[in-house]
């Protein structure tokens, strides 16, 4: 099985908040990431990073829709970068040093981000929420 990250470390990876990339994925169907139920965390594979982060890149530099730039953003990472759109719009995206790039980054945000709680919280001395 692949290694799966948490969202905390991806936003800090492709630059976004935490708040936003959960809506995104609230929303949106993306390759790479596991949703199951409600209660379990989702799971983003670097294939997942791959086409968040160039939705983003999608979204900053060209103000595509968030749906639309995920579509897109899914077709240059299944075709090596390349994109043609179907009125004779042709995107290029050197995508090996776009992954490099985003490696490092994640490889950065695997060390800072923080660790999610797992269980019950821990109960107060006094029984009083504080």
């Amino acid at each position: 099985m692949a290694r799966a990250y948490t969202i905390a470390t991806a936003a800090l990876t492709i630059g976004t908040p935490i708040k936003w990339l959960d809506n995104v994925l609230s929303h949106q169907r993306v390759s790479g990431v596991a949703q199951e139920r409600q209660g379990v965390s989702r799971r983003l594979t670097v294939e997942g990073l791959v086409v968040l982060a160039l939705a983003v890149l999608l979204i900053q530099e060209l103000g595509l829709p968030t749906s639309r730039a995920i579509a897109v953003a899914e077709g240059l990472a299944k075709n090596q970068g390349r994109f043609a759109g179907s009125r004779g719009l042709n995107l290029a995206l050197d995508i090996s040093s776009f992954r490099a790039e985003l490696l490092e980054r994640l490889e950065t945000a695997v060390e800072i981000a923080p660790v999610p709680r797992r269980g019950r919280p821990p109960k107060t001395q006094t029984g009083r929420l504080d």
